[in-house]
């Protein structure tokens, strides 16, 4: 006999709006894979169309921005979202329109503001990262950038500014900003050792506290799609324990054994991705 309503349990979702990767390696693909291994359920909005493989991307197609809008609106109309995790959105109308969609959602919203490819291609239009800073950075509670995207998103670079500093302008500049993650695996090629930050808002008048996670970079082949996983993986353990220290740690730890996992195999002839699939059998 079926169960009713009432003894059925109710599911909480982690939404990704980002864009399609057809090698499975980024992107919403990514993110999905994500969302299962680590035990969250996932809805997926795509926001463009791109070509490539492990490779490089030959080419972007952002759809439409009012059938985003109209993607988001019919998830939040009917799933529990938790959590919106955003990835490559890839025009500024494509921006404004999530921006519209999230007016009434009081979830966190988890940001990547990926604004290359591994392989060097912008996935925004020139014109887009002022339209993303003030409709998506500003809409966010928690950005995961890399430590040049930390920078462009303020307008510096590291020579001007610390990276405690440039997280400080963004929680003044961004009244819903509550924990900035900062990635580390684009520091010094001849460094054995990465480094990963978090910031988190003390109030207006304080600095941000600043966390830290050090552990040995791991030499591999396979990186394609490492910034979608940790910003997924961020989302997912965020609403497992709803701390953004825990979410952390535990995303840091969770993204080691998926690349030491991934490290030995060949997928594609390019910069491979990760083989989320291993995590179940990496758990310790």
């Amino acid at each position: 006999m079926p169960a009713t309503d009432q003894q059925r349990i109710p599911v909480q979702t982690v939404l990704s709006i980002a864009g399609s990767d057809p090698s499975g390696g980024a992107g919403v693909q990514a993110d999905l894979k994500t969302f299962a291994v680590i035990g969250v359920y996932g809805g997926a909005v795509i926001t463009s169309l791109t070509v490539q493989n492990t490779m490089g991307v030959r080419s972007i197609t952002p759809l439409a921005p009012e059938l985003v809008k109209e993607q988001i609106t019919e998830v939040l109309n009917d799933l529990d979202v938790s959590h919106v995790k955003i990835g490559m959105v890839g025009s500024a109308a494509t921006a404004i329109a999530i921006n519209t969609a999230l007016d009434d959602f009081q979830g966190e919203v988890i940001y990547d503001p990926v604004m290359k490819a591994t392989s060097g291609k912008l996935l925004v239009e020139d014109d887009s990262l002022a339209a993303l800073t003030e409709h998506l950075v500003a809409r966010a509670t928690v950005l995961t950038p890399n430590i040049p995207e930390l920078f462009q998103l303020v307008g510096q670079n590291g020579t001007e500014l610390t990276e405690t500093e440039a997280a400080a302008i963004l929680f003044k500049r961004c009244p819903n900003l509550k924990a900035l993650a900062l990635t580390g695996g684009h520091g010094p090629a001849e460094s054995t050792t990465v480094t990963d930050y978090l910031f988190l808002h003390q109030g207006d008048n304080a600095p941000p506290s600043r966390h830290h996670q050090n552990h040995p970079k791991i030499p591999t082949a396979n990186s394609h799609g490492t910034g979608c996983t940790f910003a997924a993986a961020f989302a997912a353990y965020h609403q497992q324990t709803e701390s953004y220290l825990k979410a952390f740690e535990h995303s840091i730890s969770f993204m080691a054994k998926i690349i030491r996992h991934s490290a030995p195999y060949l997928i594609g002839r390019g910069n491979g991705p990760l083989l989320h699939h291993l995590f179940p059998d990496a758990k310790e």
